[in-house]
């Protein structure tokens, strides 16, 4: 999430905007961080989880995209058609994304997520000529050995438990498409920038997202949702609240507000932060192999970001 841009106008007078921006960024990437667990507490499979994450949103985001539209004006059509488009890739990569956590566990899967680290700035080399500093060329193969090992490809069982049925290497091949969609998404929000608004271009790529995550879940795994019981919707409402609404507002207020290596330090908590979790309130295991993944992603993630610029 780091980097993407989506604000270059100034807003003046909301809460957020005169919060500190370390303290929203540490509060966003909690909220990034508890998604795994939520989704693996509720149960729901990868189609129902990824539609609900978007759907329940919507009944926060729309009432706040309404009252943002009147108060500070409509946002053009060609930047609604980017945060569209945004949207149906992140409906793609919610999907990818439960998928992985049941094969590898929530901790690993949020690990794994975070390919778009190196996918992101690749984009806007290829197709805005903003070229990776050597930091990102160094980093970039030590971030993708940290994934396969934290992945658990290299060793028997891995962290989703024993009932999940669980294989490292279709894990590793969720994770990766869910983080490559991720990274079309920012990239594509970084088009679009804010603007002005905060919470229109999440509500409009949320909406998509829905779509894109209904129409692509219902093919995979279905949606499936009379079965679910109080205490799943309960734990699927979290997630819409922290993993879809808090989290982007949240981090998109914060981040054009912090220097690079500050916004960088505070996003490599995600992953980490997602790992303990998974261990602490699920009893994922966690191999010695799979720490020093961890350890291998997260430095990856310091040195790539530490040398770019802050446009990238």
């Amino acid at each position: 999430m780091a980097g993407t841009g989506t604000e270059r106008t100034p807003r003046q007078g909301s809460v957020l905007d005169r919060a500190n921006p370390v303290v929203l960024a540490v509060a966003g990437s909690g909220c990034t961080s508890a998604t795994g667990v939520f989704v693996k507490l509720s149960g729901a499979n990868a189609g129902t989880a990824a539609f609900l994450r978007c759907a329940l949103a919507l009944f926060v985001l729309v009432p706040m995209a309404v009252a943002e539209l009147r108060r500070v004006g409509p946002r053009a059509l060609r930047l609604v058609g980017l945060d569209a488009a945004a949207g149906l890739l992140l409906g793609v990569d919610y999907v990818f994304w439960v998928a992985s956590i049941q094969q590898v566990g929530a901790g690993m899967a949020t690990v794994l997520l975070n390919v778009q680290v190196v996918v992101f700035p690749l984009l806007a080399w290829v197709f805005l000529g903003d070229r990776a500093p050597l930091r990102f060329v160094v980093a970039a193969p030590v971030m993708l050995a940290g994934l396969a090992l934290a992945a658990g490809v290299t060793g028997p069982g891995g962290t989703a438990g024993p009932d999940s049925g669980g294989g490292p290497w279709l894990g590793l091949a969720y994770g990766c498409a869910a983080g490559t969609a991720y990274a079309g998404y920012l990239f594509l929000s970084r088009l679009g920038g804010g603007r002005g608004h905060t919470a229109t271009p999440v509500c409009v790529s949320t909406s998509t997202a829905a779509v894109a995550a209904g129409a692509l879940g219902a093919l995979w795994s279905g949606i499936d949702l009379a079965s679910q019981d109080a205490r799943a919707w309960l734990w699927l409402a979290l997630l819409a609240l922290t993993g879809q609404v808090l989290t982007w507002l949240l981090i998109g207020s914060a981040l054009p507000r912090l220097a690079a290596s500050t916004g960088a330090a505070v996003l490599v908590l995600p992953p980490v932060l997602a790992v303990a979790m998974g261990a602490v309130f699920l009893g994922e295991r966690v191999t010695p192999g799979q720490l020093g993944g961890c350890a291998l992603v997260v430095s990856a993630i310091w040195l790539s970001r530490r040398g770019g610029r802050p446009s990238a």
